[in-house]
């Protein structure tokens, strides 16, 4: 099937913006052609990708399978033509990755800055989910690189470089500090409301893990969806759970959280630089993962 890129380019904003006339004026087009085209793209696919309504227009089941590779491809090719119109010696480019909230803190945050100080012209897209949903688009071609949190499961061509190493502390709000004065074990946190990330993560699966090495069934009080959600709870005395110890120091300093004091050590983690091995990157991309890899830690 031979068709026309513009065509595909074309859809690729029909779709984004679900809308012909906004697509047209992004495209620097009109909307009769717009549509004429639609038709074409249609006639030569041998289905119907769009359905028209009164504000604008949606996909359908067709449209949607269409635009995930589309979307991917326009993404590259968009990434490749802005890093060539900046010239090599302006260093620009866009670069897209994900990162988890955990990472993002304790390592991206202050990387980037002095990354945007010395190359000011690189775009930097940052899309922040848990570690599964950045794994996944990842593996789809949307990101060019991942920083991630262990633990992680690899799949496909991953390629994964420890850039980081942290533990985790065990933490409470005022309304713990009396408990604080005592060294617990882990059985006695099972008398205490524990909160944590919820069942299906991987740092729940490893605190699970954990616990039940030590013979201990445990399972948390309150469950939340990601990292960033367990310090607000915390600091609310609504239970005591596992938070990374360069996070928990601003609330420590402030008296807002106290530091349990335990007599064993949580495990060890990670955060990892991940890439895909089967994905080339652009320069851009190539020009961050080598700074983040030259001044880890």
């Amino acid at each position: 099937m031979d068709i026309n890129f513009e065509y595909y380019k074309i859809f690729y904003y029909v779709a984004r913006y679900g809308n012909i006339t906004k697509a047209a004026a992004a495209l620097g087009s009109n909307q009769p052609n717009v549509t004429r085209i639609m038709k074409l793209l249609e006639s030569q696919m041998g289905c119907r990708l769009l359905v028209r309504e009164a504000r604008g227009i949606s996909l359908t089941e067709e449209g949607k399978r269409l635009f995930s590779h589309v979307e991917i491809a326009c993404a590259h090719l968009f990434s490749a033509q802005e890093e060539m119109g900046n010239q090599l010696e302006d260093r620009g480019g866009t670069v897209r990755i994900g990162a988890t909230e955990t990472a993002l803190h304790l390592f991206l945050l202050d990387k980037l800055h002095d990354f945007k100080r010395q190359y000011p012209a690189v775009r930097v897209k940052i899309r922040n989910h848990t570690t599964p949903d950045i794994l996944k688009q990842l593996l789809g071609g949307k990101l060019d690189f991942a920083v991630v949190t262990t633990p992680f499961e690899v799949v496909g061509m991953l390629r994964c470089e420890k850039v980081l190493e942290f533990r985790d502390i065990l933490a409470g709000g005022e309304a713990f500090r009396d408990l604080g004065k005592k060294e617990l074990t882990l059985k006695d946190i099972k008398d205490y409301p524990l909160i944590g990330l919820g069942e299906g993560t991987a740092t729940y699966e490893m605190y699970k893990a954990f616990f039940t090495e030590h013979g201990i069934d445990m399972e948390p009080d309150m469950e939340v969806a990601t990292s960033d959600l367990i310090l607000p709870l915390i600091e609310n005395n609504l239970g005591i759970g596992f938070i990374p110890e360069r996070l928990a120091y601003p609330p420590m300093k402030e008296k807002r959280v106290v530091r349990m004091r335990i007599n064993f050590d949580p495990p060890k983690r990670f955060i990892e630089i991940v890439s895909d091995n089967g994905k080339a990157k652009s320069g851009a991309a190539e020009l961050l993962y080598r700074y983040l890899k030259r001044t880890e830690g």
